[in-house]
């Protein structure tokens, strides 16, 4: 059985452990915070809101399948 200094030591480690997994885990969010408000002005400047990215990238995805069926249709009549 592990003695009292030994056990003191490894409640020590894990308290350690923790401190460091919590800074880590605070830089994590803090960039990932960053980046996400990056990503909201460049939506912005797109002019589309957080909220309509879904139907945003839906149009934009029927426009590529629309110009693609345009362009598949003018080589077939060549």
């Amino acid at each position: 059985m592990a003695t009292v200094t030994e056990r003191l030591e490894s409640l020590r480690q894990q308290i350690e452990k923790g401190k460091t997994e919590k800074t880590r885990a605070e830089a994590n969010l803090e960039s990932l915070e960053k980046q996400r408000a990056e990503i909201e002005a460049e939506l912005a400047e797109l002019g589309v809101k957080p909220e309509n990215l879904d139907a945003e990238i839906e149009k934009l995805r029927g426009e590529i399948e629309a110009g693609l069926a345009e362009a598949e249709g003018l080589l077939r009549d060549e």
